[in-house]
C-alpha cells in the first residue's frame, strides 16, 4: 500500500483573538492518498485556511502530527520546512499572490528555484505548463493579465516543482460564480496530469458536487 501524500493525526491548534473570539481546530484523522483530490468545505471562521497553513508548516500545531510524503513537517527545522515546502507541497492563494513587475514565466520560475529540476531545464518547464494552461503571453506581468489568466499562473506556479500535494486556499473567491466551477476544474485537471493530491477549501456550495470526496470543518 503506498504511503499516504498527506497524513494527520489528532491535530489541535487554538487561535485565540485579542478580541476574545477566536476558535479552536480539531482533526483526529485525514489522509490523502496519491493523486487523491479532497474538498474541505466549512463556513467562515472554521478553521479552513488555518489548516492549509499548518500542513504547510505555516503554522505550528498546539499538538498532533502531520506528515506530507512521510516526513513529518514540524519535526524540521525552519530552514529545512522551507526547502522541503517548496520541493513537495504547491500552493494557490485566494488572491493570487504573483510577483508584481514580473512576468507569468519569471512567476514560475521563481517556484522553480526550490526544486530539484536542474537549472537548464527550468524555462523548459515553465513554458511548457504555461502554455498548457493556455497563457500565450509568458513575458507579460500579472498587471497586463486578466483575473483568469493570473489564476492560471498561480496554478502554473504551483505544480512547477512537481509536488506530491497542491493546497489550494478558497481559489475561487475571487471570481464569479459562473469562472468559479471553471477554475476549479482547471485546478483538478492540471493537479491529475501532474499525479499530485489536491486539498482544497471552500465554503462555495456549487463546487461540493464537483469532488467525490467531501471534509466537513465545524466552527
Amino acid at each position: 500500500m503506498p504511503e499516504p501524500t498527506l497524513a494527520i493525526q489528532n491535530l489541535r491548534f487554538t487561535h485565540a483573538d485579542p478580541g476574545g473570539g477566536g476558535f479552536t481546530l480539531a482533526l483526529d484523522d485525514l489522509q490523502l492518498t496519491p493523486g487523491e483530490q479532497v474538498l474541505v468545505a466549512g463556513t467562515s471562521g472554521s478553521g479552513k485556511s488555518t489548516l492549509l497553513q499548518l500542513v504547510a508548516g505555516l503554522l505550528d500545531p498546539d499538538s498532533g502530527e502531520i506528515k506530507v510524503d512521510g516526513r513529518a513537517m514540524h519535526a524540521m527545522n525552519g530552514a529545512e520546512r522551507d526547502r522541503y515546502r517548496g520541493r513537495r507541497i504547491g500552493m494557490i492563494f485566494q488572491t493570487f499572490n504573483l510577483l508584481d513587475g514580473f512576468s507569468a514565466r519569471e512567476n514560475v520560475l521563481a517556484a522553480l528555484m526550490f526544486s530539484d529540476l536542474p537549472n537548464r531545464e527550468h524555462r523548459e518547464r515553465a513554458d511548457q505548463l504555461l502554455q498548457r494552461l493556455g497563457i500565450e503571453r509568458p513575458d507579460a506581468t500579472p498587471d497586463r493579465l486578466s483575473v483568469g489568466q493570473q489564476q492560471r499562473v498561480a496554478v502554473a506556479r504551483a505544480l512547477a516543482s512537481r509536488p506530491g500535494l497542491v493546497l489550494a486556499d478558497e481559489p475561487t473567491a475571487s471570481l464569479d460564480p459562473a469562472n468559479a466551477t471553471n477554475a476549479v476544474e482547471l485546478i483538478k485537471e492540471t493537479c491529475r496530469q501532474e499525479g499530485a493530491a489536491l486539498l482544497l477549501t471552500s465554503h462555495d456550495p456549487s463546487i461540493r458536487d464537483t469532488f467525490e470526496r467531501v471534509e466537513e470543518l465545524q466552527a
